[in-house]
């Protein structure tokens, strides 16, 4: 019971959750779980498939990209509050980034199985939690036009 309350009070504040009403987080905390990684632990491999998005609880997270047979570019680090995998509740296409913990991280984890579950029987709370997903894609992909936006040159 102790766990369900943790994620129920942690999933409050995420961006995916936004839309859902106060009475729900349980419900969705219900098909939930803690899961923890020592640092360097791979959460997963870019082209591992993908079907649970994670939110990071505690601790710090590195997204890195392959690039070369023995090396990788850290792009991101994820702290407290990030999300990552959205899009793997909604779809089965591959990770698209190997992502290893920097830290100590405990991750609160979603999976697809659980969305569909609450989808059929809880449409309700499904659709307010593809509102919450498609708000937070419409942002990521906002900050992503204008940092491509700022790296263009100049046309003429």
């Amino acid at each position: 019971m102790e766990k369900k309350k943790d994620l129920t009070d942690f999933i409050i504040n995420l961006p995916l959750f936004a839309f859902l009403e106060r009475e729900d987080f349980s419900q969705v905390a219900s098909r939930m779980d803690f899961v923890e990684l020592e640092p360097g632990d791979t959460l997963f491999n870019e082209w591992d498939k993908a079907d649970f998005v994670c939110f990071i609880e505690s601790g710090e997270l590195d997204v890195t990209k392959k690039t070369g047979p023995d090396s990788f570019d850290v792009r991101a680090t994820l702290r407290r509050g990030r999300s990552i995998g959205e899009m793997s509740i909604i779809n089965n296409f591959p990770r698209s980034s190997t992502v290893i913990a920097r830290s100590k991280v405990r991750l609160a984890v979603f999976e697809r199985a659980a969305f569909e579950e609450i989808l059929e029987q809880q449409v309700d709370i499904g659709v307010n939690i593809l509102k919450g997903l498609a708000n937070l894609l419409s942002a990521n992909l906002k900050k992503a036009s204008s940092r491509l936006a700022d790296n263009m040159l100049p046309m003429g």
